[in-house]
């Protein structure tokens, strides 16, 4: 059975940066314990790659903030909604507009 090799690294991406950038991202490098390309690629494939859920559960993290928040927002205008409607209720039934709701008014 032939064993899937991994696909040959032959191609080169020059980038131009300052100096001082090149050499902390190399000495950032070499206290991880890998090299610029490796880093490089890592950086790339995670660019390309499409967004996931991370497994600490940040991205979880936001949504739920997100939910809380907008059902925060919903609660608080609930009542104002609740109060318009009894307002307009309140003026459909007062046929005379002076703020006070007959027998008659009421009943129809």
């Amino acid at each position: 059975m032939a064993e899937l090799r991994p696909m040959k690294k032959s191609e080169t991406l020059e980038i131009r940066i300052p100096y001082p950038t090149k050499q902390a991202f190399m000495a950032q490098c070499q206290a991880e314990g890998r090299t610029a390309s490796e880093a490089l690629r890592g950086l790339i494939d995670q660019r390309l790659s499409p967004p996931r859920l991370h497994r600490d559960g940040r991205r979880l993290q936001q949504l739920i903030a997100g939910a809380l928040i907008a059902a925060a927002v919903g609660a608080a205008a609930a009542p104002a909604l609740a109060r318009a409607t009894l307002a307009t209720r309140f003026e459909s039934l007062d046929l005379n507009h002076d703020g006070v709701l007959t027998p008659a008014e009421f009943g129809r």
